[in-house]
């Protein structure tokens, strides 16, 4: 039960899709995913792509904002790299039909433009508080509309296949989950790009999909990561008891509005010159120490001196899900808490998406780019993802012209058992008792105590997952399990090892940075 393509595209979000778009023309090209072809970070994203066209920026802005935002470890190169394509790559995703937000100015189009935390003049492109959604739209209608591209959607990607060396990557063991089985997809490049890991913590922003799923397989197969110990969480997530965290985007704050604690006191400018618009990892554990010194369970993003016609022009989308919680945004203060958002590291690549894993590639944010550093800058994410699948693109491209990769004829097949979901109760027990400990011990503020305390019981949850992989029949929460485990072991593992405070990981044993031993990225690599 083999496929075969040249291009094997693990992930369907702006990624992957990107990608694809751009490979098509060289070859046949599978998209892989494990849910809709939809469900993605992409479509979750609010804000927008960050990137220079107003006549008052300029590169060297945005490269300077970034940097600051990594704080000292993002890598100049991949910096400069995506600011100085990021308006080609947009302006292409506006021709391919995405649709901005746009004014007329001396009779030409040009992009509304939005200001977030961290950012030093108005440069996100956004379409109103839909963004990732619209782009999402237009990449999924012009790959449908490609006859080299191939969706394979509720197929999950089990793990990443090597040849007899190990030294190559062939493909990936996927499993068909209307059909439950196993199918080898075997394929000349594989591009990694399946997302994020927010549900390794307890509260996230991220949709069911980030499992971490991307790491752990890349891992598994001895492919280099880093930085997994800078975990960006989101300031302002909603809080109330029937929502699933929904995100109130870093736009609100930069459209003007205020974080207020529970006494109605705004509070942001005790922490930085910048207020609300300081960057995410000060204001998450800000509200985390607001949090803590009042004992109550969040605080408030107060917008009601703005235009309530202003905010529903802006945020629609924003506005009518509030309403749908009986809060109308231009009245009441918003109830916000943060939630595990961004993860700043991933699978170590260089300039072109290559992975240490011959034809393996990896862009979006499963990915270790260094651009964000420790900490990311807000709306550069997007910018990554397209401008890297752009690069990976090309590069795989010229190799498959240049050098002669062959797919093999076979491969074993998957040797196991597939079922529907049974033990669930076991799975969700254990899966559950991962996030409460990285959310209490690996969380906003970390300490030697609690990051010891993580391993000591991650680890042996860890020891008993694998041990119930390899004796019970597969499923689809099992893999998930697998995968959580595995990512939630080497994020503790990077932020043991880091000892001091940088961006997003704070640790209250080493308050302060420490450029002279610090200032490097962590690497993390399997042990043959």
């Amino acid at each position: 039960m083999c496929q075969k393509y040249d291009f094997l595209v693990i992930g369907s979000g702006i990624a992957g899709l990107t990608f694809a778009l751009k490979a098509a023309d060289a070859g046949s090209v599978a998209i892989v995913t494990k849910k809709e072809d939809t469900e993605s970070n992409t479509n979750y994203a609010q804000g927008g792509i960050a990137s220079v066209f107003d006549n008052d920026d300029s590169f060297e802005k945005h490269i300077q904002d970034t940097l600051t935002a990594g704080c000292g470890l993002s890598h100049g190169d991949a910096v400069e790299t995506i600011v100085k394509e990021g308006p080609k790559r947009v302006e292409e995703l506006f021709k391919l039909g995405v649709e901005f937000s746009t004014h007329l100015e001396k009779d030409k189009i040009v992009f509304d433009l939005g200001r977030e935390g961290g950012h030093s003049t108005s440069r996100i492109v956004h379409a109103k508080d839909y963004t990732g959604q619209m782009v999402e739209k237009a990449l999924i209608s012009a790959c449908y509309q490609n006859p080299n591209i191939t969706f394979f959607q509720n197929h999950f990607a089990l793990d990443l296949l090597t040849d007899e060396s190990g030294e190559s990557c062939i493909g990936a063991w996927v499993l068909n989950q209307a059909e439950r089985k196993v199918y080898t997809f075997l394929a000349k490049i594989t591009l990694l790009c399946s997302g994020g890991t927010g549900h390794v913590y307890l509260h996230t922003s991220n949709p069911a999909i980030a499992t971490g799923d991307g790491l752990a397989m890349a891992y598994r197969v001895g492919a280099e990561l880093a930085n997994l110990e800078f975990m960006q969480f989101h300031p302002t997530t909603l809080h109330h008891p029937d929502a699933k965290s929904f995100l109130i985007s870093e736009a609100v704050r930069g459209f003007g509005g205020y974080l207020r604690n529970s006494k109605g006191e705004r509070f942001m400018e005790q922490y930085h010159p910048q207020a609300e618009l300081a960057p995410r990892d000060i204001i998450a554990r800000a509200i985390d120490h607001e949090m803590k010194k009042s004992g109550q369970p969040c605080v408030y993003l107060d917008v009601t001196h703005i235009d309530a016609d202003r905010l529903k022009e802006r945020f629609p989308r924003i506005y009518q899900n509030c309403l749908n919680y009986k809060l109308d945004m231009s009245v009441d203060w918003i109830p916000v808490v943060p939630a595990a958002h961004y993860i700043c590291g991933g699978v170590l690549t260089d300039l072109n998406g290559r992975t240490s894993v011959n034809r393996l590639y990896a862009t979006g944010e499963v990915a270790m780019t260094g651009v964000h550093g420790a900490n990311r800058l807000a709306s550069n994410s997007l910018l990554e993802a397209v401008v890297f699948s752009h690069q990976a693109a090309i590069d795989t491209k010229e190799r498959l012209k240049q050098e002669k990769i062959n797919i093999i004829d076979d491969y074993p097949a998957f040797d196991g058992e597939v079922d529907v979901d049974m033990e669930e109760i076991l799975i969700s027990h254990d899966r559950k008792e991962i996030q409460s400990i990285m959310w209490d011990y690996v969380g906003i503020v970390r300490s030697d105590l609690r990051l010891r305390r993580a391993r000591e019981r991650i680890s042996l949850i860890y020891q008993d997952v694998i041990e119930f992989y390899r004796e019970f029949p597969l499923t689809e929460s099992l893999a998930e399990l697998r995968n959580i485990a595995l990512t939630a072991k080497l994020i503790v593992e990077c932020a043991e090892s880091r000892k001091e405070s940088r961006g997003l990981h704070y640790n209250t044993d080493y308050p302060d940075r420490d450029d002279e031993h610090w200032k490097h990225d962590t690497l993390i690599i399997k042990k043959k």
